[in-house]
């Protein structure tokens, strides 16, 4: 079975529906950013910061219902910083919670593979008593940041892909 693109960076350049969502909703002050670099590349960059009990930056890309079969996983192909991330997936872009996985990115670009089915439902960073991912579809894919320490952030997103 060939892979399905969700969203890559080189081949599609309208940016409209990905949006950064830090921590000063709800009065902290980290700040992120997603721009394109020279390469080609998206690039979510910025400062976690934990001053008025905040600590996250999120980096949300919405569009149209998207079937997951007869797909199992997601690949990231992402570069990073060394520093552990959130992935976000969610069935509904109107449902409360999310979808969760952790993964650890290196220096150098990397194929992470997401088993759907492993990943659990969270709201607010609190997990669920409901089932692990078992939807037909999703909406929403999201990269979170938020260690629960202050630190600056770096992670290269070439594609997100349906495997």
């Amino acid at each position: 079975m060939q892979s399905v693109t969700i969203f890559n960076f080189k081949e599609m350049k309208d940016l409209q529906n990905w949006r950064v969502i830090d921590d000063a909703v709800m009065g902290g002050q980290s700040s992120g950013a997603l721009s394109v670099d020279k390469e080609g590349y998206g690039v979510f960059k910025g400062t976690v910061s934990l001053a008025n009990n905040g600590g996250f930056s999120l980096l949300r890309y919405r569009f149209n219902k998207r079937s997951t079969k007869p797909f199992s996983k997601i690949i990231l192909k992402v570069k990073g910083d060394g520093k552990t991330y959130q992935f976000r997936i969610k069935s509904k872009s109107s449902d409360a919670y999310s979808y969760v996985t952790y993964f650890t990115t290196t220096q150098k670009w990397q194929n992470i593979a997401i088993n759907l089915a492993e990943m659990y439902p969270a709201f607010r960073g609190r997990k669920l008593d409901i089932p692990n991912y078992n939807k037909t579809a999703i909406e929403e894919i999201a990269f979170l940041i938020g260690n629960k320490k202050a630190e600056d952030f770096t992670l290269n997103i070439a594609a997100i892909l349906f495997d």
